[in-house]
């Protein structure tokens, strides 16, 4: 194990970096620099709904990540290696959240959008400035997901 472990780090073989977060550092995420349109996709290993969509969402984070889309999952699983290993085995190859306990679960829900009832999966589409441009709540799929996206984006290629 030492010969295969040495200057990896340790993500590397358990899956991308979950870090854990309140409301404030997912919305700071969805306002960082650089991205067009920001999927937030909120969702558990233990909600059968989450894991039939999850596919669709990283091949749109795949799809789109050249033309400006930015996807930010929010794990609210309890154990963040659970989640990590979730996101390896679905091709996640970039950072995502997990739910920080330390912020009451009412309050990240009303944070992060207002209609969102607590219940899963649920996803919020936010164009550059941070506004909400489309929410689901419950499973949908990739043609759905892919229309609001291009929506945001092809209002912001022609000023909309």
């Amino acid at each position: 194990m030492a010969i295969f472990s040495a200057g990896c780090v340790k993500h590397d073989a358990a899956g991308p970096p979950v870090i854990p977060a309140t409301s404030k550092v997912v919305l700071e995420a969805v306002r960082k620099p650089g991205a067009k349109v920001v999927l937030v996709n909120m969702w558990a290993t233990w909600c059968g709904p989450c894991r039939e969509e999850f596919p669709d969402l990283v091949k749109l984070a795949q799809n789109y990540r050249d033309r400006g889309l930015r996807v930010v999952f929010v794990s609210w699983d309890d154990d963040a290696a659970v989640a990590r290993r979730f996101l390896a085995k679905e091709g996640v190859n970039f950072a995502s959240y997990i739910k920080d306990n330390s912020e009451h679960d009412p309050d990240f829900v009303n944070a992060i959008e207002s209609r969102w009832t607590g219940a899963f999966p649920a996803t919020i589409i936010f164009d550059a400035s941070g506004k909400v441009r489309a929410f689901w709540e419950g499973p949908s799929n990739y043609a759905s997901f892919e229309k609001s996206i291009t929506e945001v984006l092809n209002q912001q290629t022609h000023g909309g």
